[in-house]
């Protein structure tokens, strides 16, 4: 019982700092070329948004907003696949998967 014990607890050391690792880790997204780009955390934290003269259509304020949401998809798509990559091998240290973590 014991070693269960200290086994759970290493399980969780590790998946605290998997989370922290997560939350510090920065990916990008784009859309329409470049025209427009965010960053988010590992954990999907929208943390920039840059946004190119070119996209900036005052007669078209729709296309922007839709590119917008694209590259933030595309970013956090990547952190989603990060966290898979980081949290997936702990998930299944615990006898599954953990709720509300996508893998």
């Amino acid at each position: 019982m014991q070693q269960l014990l200290k086994q759970a607890q290493k399980m969780q050391e590790e998946l605290a700092k998997a989370q922290r690792e997560l939350a510090e880790a920065h990916v990008a997204g784009s859309a329409g070329g470049g025209l427009v780009e965010v960053t988010v955390t590992g954990a999907g934290e929208l943390v920039s948004l840059t946004i190119a003269p070119a996209a900036v259509d005052p007669e078209d304020t729709e296309t922007l907003a839709d590119l917008i949401l694209a590259a933030v998809r595309d970013a956090n798509a990547t952190a989603q696949k990060m966290q898979a990559e980081r949290m997936g091998p702990l998930a299944q240290g615990l006898g599954g998967g953990i709720p509300g973590l996508p893998f």
